[in-house]
């Protein structure tokens, strides 16, 4: 995966990533309209397919609503990668199929704007821009099937397709 860096600060919440007064829809492409909306009005117009968010501590704390990765991946965010994340976003991504990794290291040396590179299989995270490189913790070879799957509805449903 390889795009550009939005940044973030800390406690990015699920109404900064997307507002409670569009969760009158849980369709994927109508969410990734508003997607980080209240945090950067102008966001979704300036940023690219496969690009990636990029935030301090407790990525995606406040409701447990699934919506906000949902945003986030259909607005064609390739990855979050942040400091650490609020539990509930956590699994709530994994389950839809958004990677997310956990680096403290990468969050502060990269800028926005840098284009990175993320391996998924390994956890490793280019900043080609300054030439770094920083390790999160890959995710066990399963949950990479279920990520590439794009998500745990798509994973069983493939697995019950191959019985």
């Amino acid at each position: 995966m390889k795009g550009k860096a939005w940044t973030f600060g800390n406690n990015i919440d699920t109404d900064l990533i997307i507002p409670a007064r569009y969760l009158n829809t849980s369709d994927p492409a109508e969410l990734a309209l508003h997607a980080m909306e209240d945090a950067d009005p102008k966001w979704v117009s300036k940023k690219a397919e496969g690009d990636f968010i990029v935030a301090g501590e407790n990525f995606g704390c406040g409701s447990s609503r699934e919506h906000a990765p949902i945003a986030l991946k259909a607005a064609g965010v390739s990855a979050v990668i942040a400091k650490s994340f609020a539990r509930i976003f956590y699994r709530n991504a994994i389950n839809i199929g958004l990677p997310i990794f956990e680096s403290a290291e990468a969050v502060d040396s990269i800028k926005a704007g840098n284009e990175i590179e993320v391996d998924l299989a390994n956890g490793e995270i280019k900043n080609l821009t300054s030439g770094q490189s920083h390790r999160a913790q890959p995710f066990p070879a399963f949950m990479q099937e279920l990520i590439k799957a794009g998500g745990l509805i798509p994973f069983l449903k493939q697995k019950k397709h191959k019985k």
